[in-house]
């Protein structure tokens, strides 16, 4: 058997019972899913599997497309060779749920494309390095709360699934990893200026030891008293979206 070559922080999953729960995972909430990064297809094999979805996948690795090519060629037409960092998914339906074994180090950059798809994407399931996993759903109060808790939580349900081991993968990695699942929420549109709650929260967390009064000094704004001395994980979702409100008025 061919092994594509290891890419972008990736480890390939070879435990066919966290795969089938994975994939279990993923509600039928729109019946077309793409699949990021499916490697040598051990989700993608059971995917197809379900008759309730109908699947894409994204892949970058040449190896690996042509790797896909041969083994699932009923997948022949619905495969992309393309880097979903910078692709527009033009050739999707308009909506789709995501599902992935998602690289370690550009986890957080696919998540920022997720958000910029939110309209797009009722459902995520993936499988992340377990401390972002905890950073995602982390509530606030928590060391772990950060960025992408707040903007994802904004739009998303996030619920933390199951703990994986380093064991089933190939080649281990040195942490484990986890599932989680994200749901998009009924929030349409915020009820703030969007462009300006990313960027509050943004500045708040890239210096969150200090105190609102300070991280935001930046965006030259007037901090109301009840926020100004406190820090990011102090804030709920529902804080940012209302501190967002006073400030832009």
């Amino acid at each position: 058997m061919i092994r594509p070559k290891k890419k972008l922080g990736q480890h390939f999953l070879k435990d066919q019972n966290i795969a089938r729960k994975i994939v279990e995972s993923l509600g039928a909430i729109v019946p077309n899913v793409l699949e990021v990064g499916p490697g040598m297809g051990v989700l993608t094999a059971l995917l197809l599997q379900r008759p309730d979805l109908n699947l894409h996948a994204v892949e970058i690795d040449t190896e690996s497309v042509e790797y896909l090519q041969n083994h699932f060629p009923e997948l022949n037409n619905r495969i992309y060779s393309r880097d979903f960092l910078k692709w527009d998914a033009a050739e999707l339906p308009e909506l789709f749920n995501i599902i992935g074994n998602f690289p370690y180090n550009i986890s957080s950059q696919i998540f920022f494309r997720i958000l910029a798809w939110r309209n797009r994407v009722p459902e995520v399931v993936c499988m992340v390095q377990k401390e972002v996993a905890e950073r995602l759903s982390a509530p606030h109060g928590s060391k772990t709360y950060g960025i992408l808790s707040v903007l994802l939580g904004a739009f998303y349900d996030i619920e933390y699934l199951f703990t994986v081991s380093e064991q089933v993968f190939v080649p281990p990695p040195k942490v484990k990893s986890a599932v989680i699942r994200l749901r998009r929420n009924a929030v349409e549109k915020l009820p703030c200026n969007e462009e300006l709650f990313f960027r509050i929260v943004k500045a708040a967390f890239n210096k969150r030891r200090k105190m609102l009064r300070n991280s935001l000094r930046e965006l030259e704004l007037e901090i109301p008293e009840q926020f100004a001395d406190k820090r990011p994980e102090q804030l709920s979702v529902a804080d940012f979206i209302r501190l967002t409100k006073m400030v832009e008025t």
